[in-house]
């Protein structure tokens, strides 16, 4: 059996250290390889970058090793047991990768294991051990045990490569909180500085994942234990899903506080990606596309899908909220115009469709840069908001009978349960086959660049729906406002380290890139005054659309002057309402979509 062993080698230089031992190397002489991408974040991140050092040794002898391109190396003969040595740099502070101080360590398989090439499908066993420098450390992890002590630290085995891989691991000082879901044991854990009311956070995981689980229609989850691994940060966000787990960074202002009892914006935003990760328990990582059953991890895997495994699982992630009651309905109603807000205003919506984003989000999505907002568009968000006409038009043509959720349930039934992959279309054929015929806009919004006609369907239900300016650029859209601003640059500005404001980013057609400026100039000064953000709102607030004002600029060393002349701006930000009056009929499909009226 292969066999793994991971220590802390330096916490301070933030090195793991790797032995491996081989029982049966090929006889010609073995091939190992690391993962390039690890699945649920479509990028080739080439981990083999950080192996500093490896070595081979065959019966107490040493062994030539040649590495054979980025990521795989290859052994002389060797008859066996071969023992494989590598150290590993670990300082990636996020979901994907591995990282290591003294104050914990963190790490995906996909980043510390290499794969014995003709033998991933056989029992891989880990021992991992306790450093000495941290008597105190506890693991984390839902690898499955063969003999641990209390803290975690011994034996463990996976079934194959892949499982072994799947399941990422938590070694350090952490709160551990403990739930029941369904009868089935999970957990979550905070690493970090915090102040968390985690009596509150259990109550309301274990809402959201009872949720979720009758959402498929099951009894229990399909997993014996499920873990929420998260890394608390003074700013931070993201998850990464697992086969029974999750990876999460979130911000330590995002978590509850003992005495509170409102759901602040930043842990609804944190409950949402709880949510959002647990859905994936399905939705991915049992439903998933055929081209990923099973991941090939050497190189890119193109799929057209991803609009409905991210779309879909963010449109459901924040109407649990709702439906398990941990938000007002006017919550979830501002929550769904900022997404549909992050369509409005992206110009990318007129060049790239959902499905071509899907497929290239390997290149762009995932490399996003300054031109970003004017070339792509998020299958998350867009995904979202077909999901959610889906959703609508089938509650609406069925008079209530027929919802996405039976999709879901039908998909995970029939292909999340068998192991069978979802071919390019079949999602989209099991809603047309729903709806009991085509669905009129889905093929336009998948493939083309329409406009996603949204607003009839929102209307039908008792939505209105307003559209207005942003009142600062940090501003998401989903509520009203009081004041705007009667003009706009067509710009995204930050303070700049050396003075001045940064450009990050420009609009296509917008007054910046109409004069000229370009992302990456630094502005200095507006009608002649030091430029600052106060004096840009001041300007934005008080000058009129038409009016002129002038710029100086570098662009690299080089000074430059500008004039831009101001437009109106654009009204992109979403706001939904509730009709106060509405037929009965209407009123009944709104209350089984969004629940019951709330008490005047």
């Amino acid at each position: 059996m292969i066999h793994y062993t991971v220590s802390v080698a330096d916490a301070n230089a933030h090195h793991f250290e790797v032995v491996c031992t081989v029982p049966h190397p090929d006889p010609a002489g073995q091939t190992l390889s690391l993962p390039a991408w690890i699945p649920g974040s479509y990028m080739i991140r080439d981990f083999s970058r950080n192996i500093l050092w490896i070595k081979a040794v065959c019966d107490g002898q040493p062994v030539s090793i040649e590495k054979i391109d980025k990521q795989q190396w290859h052994t002389a003969p060797c008859g066996g047991p071969l023992t494989l040595t590598w150290c590993v740099y670990a300082w990636d502070l996020s979901v994907r990768s591995a990282h290591l101080d003294q104050t914990h360590g963190f790490f995906n398989g996909t980043s510390l294991f290499l794969a014995i090439e003709g033998q991933a499908a056989e029992p891989h066993q880990v021992t991992l051990n306790l450093p000495l420098d941290h008597p105190n450390w506890r693991v984390a992890t839902t690898l499955p045990t063969i003999e641990t002590d209390i803290h975690g630290w011994g034996e463990y085995q996976c079934e194959s490569y892949n499982a072994l891989i799947d399941h990422p691991v938590e070694m350090g000082t952490f709160d551990r909180i403990e739930f029941s879901v369904c009868g089935t044991p999970h957990a979550m854990v905070l690493t970090g500085h915090h102040h968390a009311d985690l009596s509150r956070l259990a109550e309301d995981l274990t809402r959201i994942c009872e949720h979720h689980t009758r959402f498929f229609g099951d009894t229990t989850p399909p997993v014996d234990q499920y873990l929420f691994q998260t890394l608390v940060v003074g700013d931070g966000y993201g998850g990464l899903e697992h086969r029974d787990s999750c990876a999460l960074i979130c911000s330590r202002n995002d978590l509850p506080r003992k005495g509170e009892e409102h759901i602040s914006e930043g842990y609804r935003k944190f409950l949402g990606l709880c949510s959002h990760e647990y859905f994936h328990l399905w939705n991915i990582k049992r439903i998933k596309p055929a081209a990923f059953t099973p991941y090939q991890l050497d190189a890119e895997t193109y799929t057209r899908q991803l609009w409905a495994y991210e779309g879909i699982t963010s449109y459901f992630d924040d109407l649990a909220l709702l439906q398990c009651g941990l938000i007002s309905r006017e919550s979830y109603l501002e929550l769904l115009g900022q997404t549909l807000s992050r369509i409005e205003q992206n110009r990318g919506k007129e060049i790239q469709t959902v499905t071509d984003s899907s497929f290239d989000a390997w290149n762009k999505f995932y490399k996003q840069d300054e031109n970003a907002n004017n070339a792509i568009v998020s299958y998350y968000a867009k995904g979202a908001v077909i999901a959610l006409m889906i959703d609508l038009y089938l509650r609406q043509q069925s008079d209530g009978e027929t919802t996405l959720q039976q999709v879901m349930q039908q998909l995970w039934n029939q292909y999340g349960k068998q192991g069978i992959g979802t071919e390019e279309q079949t999602i989209e054929q099991r809603c047309h086959q729903a709806a009991g015929g085509e669905i009129p806009f889905l093929s336009d919004a998948l493939y083309t660049t329409q406009p996603l006609l949204v607003e009839p369907l929102l209307k039908n239900l008792g939505i209105d729906w307003g559209l207005r300016p942003a009142t600062s650029q940090q501003n998401s859209g989903g509520t009203t406002a009081d004041q705007f601003p009667q003009s706009w640059l067509g710009a995204h500005l930050t303070p700049s380290a050396n003075g001045g404001l940064q450009v990050s980013r420009v609009t296509d057609t917008g007054p910046a890139q109409q004069a000229g400026i370009a992302a990456g100039d630094r502005l200095i000064a507006l009608d002649q005054l030091q430029v600052s953000e106060l004096q840009v709102k001041n300007c934005l607030t008080h000058q009129s659309p038409g009016q002129t004002i002038h710029l100086h600029l570098f662009r690299r060393d080089e000074l430059m002057e500008v004039d831009l002349v101001l437009a109106a701006p654009p009204e992109d930000r979403v706001v939904l309402t509730t009709a106060p009056e509405i037929d009965p009929t209407t009123l009944s499909l709104r209350q089984q979509w969004l629940g019951d009226d709330p008490e005047p």
